[in-house]
């Protein structure tokens, strides 16, 4: 689970608008805007869409651990993007007979 700080620094990191997840999640942005200043909770449904979105893009939530929480970049949202184009360019994968 994530939580409204997280989501909201994870969101700046992947520089994402609030309205923007919105449309990748399917939550509404209202209820973002609340998770995200701690006045309201969104559904576990709805806090599965929105990290699942924020990882598309590039998002990496930490565990928590004895140190905290925490959320990182593991990729810069063009880079993201382009990676996204690029999967599949190949065709399907199968099992290769050269030797």
């Amino acid at each position: 689970m994530i939580t409204g700080p997280l989501c909201r620094a994870a969101r700046a990191l992947v520089e994402l608008s609030r309205e923007n997840l919105s449309r990748a999640s399917k939550v509404d942005t209202k209820i973002i805007e609340n998770f995200e200043r701690q006045l309201d909770a969104p559904s576990s449904d709805e806090i599965k869409r929105l990290k699942s979105s924020l990882e598309s893009m590039g998002a990496i939530f930490i565990p928590e651990d004895e140190r905290g929480v925490g959320v990182r970049l593991k990729f810069t949202h063009s880079e993201a993007k382009r990676i996204s184009m690029l999967e599949g360019e190949g065709g399907i994968t199968a099992h290769d007979d050269v030797p």
